[in-house]
């Protein structure tokens, strides 16, 4: 047969293969502990809902020039810490970066790359910084090399403190020096 297994328990085991293996996407899993509302809408109206919106919810303009993305209007995922459906407000700086890593739950890590003057050489060094910066589930597709246009929040976390504003897809070279 297959190596000393017999035949029920090898179509079991390729069963348990055959699960481990499929790829598991956000819509699949239901793994946060609370109920997911927009702290802005009251869902327990007595009235019905007028015929011309479907569903309601709560968005915003960042202002400073961006535009609030479609799938923020129009989705139904829930952020607390976007900028356009959740109670975070853009102050201070705006930066861009390029996008090295993307592992992370709605959180991507940023490379910003600068030159350094050396006084003695008269020259300048190539430096890096990496940042976290959250990113929103409005911007789908976010892959390793696109360039973000990111602003400065309230600290989100330990180490997030700017939320991605916009998107623009860039070469996907993973640490090409471009300088900003």
């Amino acid at each position: 047969m297959h190596s000393g297994i017999s035949g029920a328990l090898y179509s079991v085991h390729k069963a348990k293969e055959k699960r481990r293996r499929r790829s598991v996407t956000m819509a699949d899993q239901a793994n946060l502990k609370s109920f997911q509302k927009q702290p802005t809408i009251f869902l327990n109206k007595k009235k019905s809902a007028s015929k011309g919106r479907k569903s309601l919810r709560y968005t915003r303009e960042v202002g400073l020039g961006f535009k609030t993305p479609r799938e923020a209007i129009e989705g139904t995922y829930i952020d607390k810490k976007c900028p356009f459906t959740g109670d975070v407000s853009i102050r201070g700086r705006i930066l861009t970066g390029t996008v090295i890593k993307n592992k992370m739950q709605r959180t991507i890590v940023v490379r910003r790359d600068y030159l350094h003057y050396i006084r003695k050489y008269n020259r300048f060094e190539k430096r890096h910084r990496n940042m976290s910066v959250h990113l929103s589930p409005a911007f789908r597709d976010v892959e390793i090399g696109d360039v973000v246009t990111i602003g400065e929040c309230r600290p989100l976390s330990k180490t997030v403190r700017f939320n991605v504003l916009k998107v623009s897809k860039g070469n996907s070279t993973k640490k090409s020096f471009k300088k900003f």
